[in-house]
């Protein structure tokens, strides 16, 4: 049976750990040569082992120098893209009244400047018919205390979407956004700290509001971005696919 990315070309941004990684796999899996960029060389080089068919490049997305090298690199290797995955970014806890300028920028160019000219500049790489999947977060459409800067950058996320297929409409390049529940990689545990009784709180909070009764599996995200991905999903087109339990449908 052929497989859904046989001989695509994919770029998988954020992609050592958690839902990033998880995709990565799945693409490499289904036929796809994958570059896989992250911000710290021991996980990238680990990710990349464990990928197999893959290319690590040390990139931090909000440094346009450092995606203009990325994709000479694409350029020079394989001459195109077929699958661009902008899942780079992050973000942390703050309430109003504490939020600082540091806060807002750090969020900010991670998750919006980041994602924008990661796709910007990948515009010349892009095939016709190619796929291109943001990350977004149920966050965008959820109040959350204390998380309001990283959720106004995914709300952000959603519109680029919107915007973006009628940018690209004469050139048959789909764009869609994946936004997760809460999911169980690093960055969310983190956000507890580095206590283990206090991540798994989080986690038992976090699952008690979800229809499922559980929080998400990094490889469950995965297999809605290969639908997204593939060929099958070729009148998918602007959407934001919410992959959550149920999370921020009830």
């Amino acid at each position: 049976m052929t497989r859904k990315l046989e001989g695509k070309i994919a770029l998988v941004t954020g992609g050592s750990t958690g839902i990033g990684l998880a995709t990565a796999r799945r693409f490499a899996a289904e036929g796809a040569y994958v570059y896989i960029t992250g911000r710290r060389q021991a996980e990238l080089d680990a990710a990349v082992a464990e990928v197999g068919n893959a290319t690590g490049v040390r990139v931090d997305s909000s440094k346009l120098d450092q995606l203009d090298a990325l994709y000479e690199q694409i350029r020079r290797e394989k001459g195109r893209l077929d699958v661009l995955f902008a899942n780079a970014g992050g973000g942390s806890m703050v309430p109003l009244g504490d939020i600082t300028e540091a806060h807002y920028h750090d969020t900010f160019d991670r998750n919006v400047k980041g994602t924008l000219f990661t796709v910007q500049k990948a515009l010349p790489l892009l095939s016709k018919g190619a796929s291109v999947i943001l990350t977004g977060s149920t966050t965008s459409i959820e109040g959350t205390a204390a998380f309001s800067v990283y959720s106004a950058s995914k709300a952000a996320i959603r519109n680029f979407a919107r915007s973006w297929i009628l940018d690209l409409k004469d050139r048959d390049i789909r764009v869609n956004t994946i936004s997760p529940g809460a999911t169980k990689t690093p960055g969310l545990v983190g956000l507890a700290g580095p206590d283990a009784a206090q991540q798994q709180g989080l986690l038992d909070h976090l699952a008690s509001r979800i229809p499922m009764g559980r929080v998400g599996d990094p490889n469950e995200i995965a297999a809605a971005a290969l639908f997204l991905a593939s060929d099958e999903a070729s009148f998918v087109n602007g959407v934001e696919l919410f992959v959550d339990g149920g999370q921020a449908q009830v």
